[in-house]
């Protein structure tokens, strides 16, 4: 059994289908709920940690200072070798500690459109099951430099750096596969005021008539699970190398 602690940032972006698959594994679960209590546990009190979306920035330390705990939480976690998945805020919160850039994208995204993995993802095994094309969630305005040492593993039209990882220990990426029909819907009420005519920002109402492609995410998302925190992968050379 792994024990994972989930850093989670507002009530509505809760770890969804990743909670689903942690339950169903025989995995244990703890929270850092930082909407209300911004208390960290010890590094031995966990195996991995998932870091969730948010509408905040990695920047607005000023208006949300926990960031620089959980900052620096994050940072012992990587120093300790342990299993860390970040997820758009969650992936940029990861960039951001190792020296990396987090800045506006040229385009927010929002909604359902492809992205597209790279060679290196398509190849490896830590991406069975995948199509080189999956229609996935967006919901970001900014976007990540690639971290020293990381390798890139997606990207879409208007957004180069989607996905990374780092070994075998760290994934970040930019879009939701976590989501749930619930998350879905507290996303478009909560945030809806994002939902603004552009280019890659669908309507509340687009976005809510394409549900259908949750399963195929949630799919996707298990078979990336299994492989990254399989303990069968403990003390194996990392995973990703360049190609």
């Amino acid at each position: 059994m792994m024990r994972f602690h989930c850093l989670q940032h507002v009530h509505f972006e809760t770890p969804g289908n990743m909670e689903a698959w942690i339950k169903q594994r025989g995995h244990s679960i703890s929270f850092t709920h930082f909407f209300k209590d911004a208390r960290l546990p010890s590094l031995n009190d966990f195996d991995a940690i998932m870091i969730m979306g948010g509408p905040m920035s990695v920047h607005d330390e000023h208006a949300f200072p926990w960031l620089k705990k959980e900052k620096e939480f994050i940072a012992m976690a990587i120093k300790a070798n342990k299993k860390i998945l970040g997820i758009c805020l969650g992936a940029q919160l990861i960039a951001t500690v190792l020296g990396a850039k987090v800045y506006n994208s040229k385009e927010k995204e929002i909604g359902f459109m492809p992205v597209h993995f790279t060679e290196n993802a398509y190849q490896n095994k830590l991406f069975k099951g995948f199509k080189a094309e999956e229609m996935v969630l967006h919901w970001h305005g900014e976007t990540f430099a690639l971290p020293e040492g990381a390798i890139l593993l997606a990207s879409t039209e208007t957004c180069t750096n989607q996905a990374f990882a780092i070994g075998k220990n760290i994934i970040g990426l930019q879009f939701h596969l976590e989501v749930t029909h619930e998350i879905l819907r507290n996303l478009v009420k909560h945030e809806g005021h994002e939902l603004v005519p552009a280019a890659f920002i669908h309507s509340g109402e687009k976005i809510l008539k394409e549900l259908g492609y949750l399963e195929r995410n949630k799919t996707i998302l298990f078979n990336l699970l299994d492989t990254f925190f399989d303990p069968s992968l403990k003390g194996q050379k990392a995973l990703l190398r360049a190609g």
